[in-house]
């Protein structure tokens, strides 16, 4: 792609965000949601391949669909009320928004569009699409948040945690695993949302590291199905190692950084007297731990044969591992300073 109109894809993109987070009036807040999914369609469709066609499709039309919602919801609620602000929704709007952004963000029921067009793209602009494209909706999710209505959040997170588990368990691509992996860590973010808006906000920022630290490194070995992982040993040892623990961080096993969110969230479902929903997502991640586990065993307990140690080659000096080296340090070591994050 010409490096020009790479560049204004990009920064649309940064501007798109940035009108949202910005934003207290819903048709600005509208428009920035429109120009995040403008820009990013020219990138999923810079190779032109029927499937990258197909994916930007089917990311049109979803994203279409949803922006149709919350301008809808929007005008229901000026109607009503007269005021154009953000937290001037009432009981029928806010209900419709949540729909829509929560569809925008790929949660279950409202899931189907999200692994078919994150295979059907490249591991850079899954990156994107599974961390950037996240954050608008999802920061006006936080911005309403005390207007949500409660069995909505936790119907949606429960169905969503357990088809991010469910789905992922029968897949061998990897871009169609971390689509499910995502669903499922955005489903313990948004089932804590009413409870507790900050964690869910941190949550949220450990979820977008640790999924671009996976996909920094997945890009680094260029992998993009189980096979292909099982065989990066021998192009990038360090790197492998480093990828095998990023998939325990985001399984949620201690000491790494994945296991903070999940321990706070149960934490505060069990403060706020939710101890039966607190242990039935314990027990739901068990399909999600199930298929990190068997990634992790891919990449570190099978070797491609006959590979002589003359072959191995420790790629450690280029720019892209050196950013890829710091992301998944940050994926892997946060855990400690966890209190220290929260204040913030």
């Amino acid at each position: 792609m010409n490096p020009l109109a790479l560049t204004i894809f990009l920064l649309s993109l940064a501007i798109g965000t940035t009108i949202t987070l910005s934003s207290f009036h819903w048709l600005l807040a509208w428009v920035g949601l429109e120009i995040n999914t403008l820009a990013i369609i020219p990138l999923m469709t810079k190779n032109p391949h029927p499937r990258a066609i197909e994916a930007a499709t089917k990311y049109f039309l979803t994203q279409a669909a949803a922006s149709a919602l919350v301008l809808f919801s929007s005008l229901i609620s000026a109607w009503q009320t007269g005021e154009w602000n953000l937290n001037s929704l009432t009981d029928l709007p806010v209900n419709i928004l949540s729909i829509a952004l929560m569809m925008k963000l790929g949660l279950a029921p409202l899931h189907f569009w999200m692994p078919e067009v994150l295979q059907g793209i490249s591991l850079p602009t899954g990156l994107i699409l599974s961390t950037w494209q996240k954050i608008a909706p999802m920061a006006l999710l936080l911005q309403t948040s005390h207007l949500i209505n409660l069995n909505l959040t936790i119907a949606l997170g429960l169905t969503s945690i357990l088809i991010g588990g469910w789905g992922g368990i029968g897949q061998t691509q990897l871009r169609k695993i971390m689509a499910f992996s995502s669903i499922g860590h955005l489903g313990w973010i948004i089932i804590v949302l009413k409870f507790d808006p900050q964690l869910s906000l941190f949550s949220f920022m450990l979820y977008i590291i640790m999924t671009a630290a996976m996909f920094m490194s997945l890009t680094t070995i260029s992998a993009t199905k189980m096979l292909e992982i099982s065989t990066s040993w021998s192009k990038t040892p360090t790197l492998t190692t480093t990828t095998m623990l990023i998939l325990l961080s985001l399984a949620g096993l201690p000491p790494l950084t994945g296991f903070a969110p999940k321990l706070l969230i149960t934490l505060e479902l069990i403060k706020q007297s939710a101890t039966l929903l607190a242990a039935t997502i314990m027990f739901i991640s068990l399909l999600a731990l199930f298929f990190y586990l068997r990634l992790t065993y891919i990449v570190t307990l099978t070797l491609s044969p006959n590979t002589p140690n003359s072959l191995l080659t420790w790629r450690t000096t280029s720019t892209s591992y050196s950013m890829t080296a710091i992301v998944n340090s940050m994926a892997l070591i946060l855990l400690p300073v966890t209190p220290t994050l929260m204040l913030l």
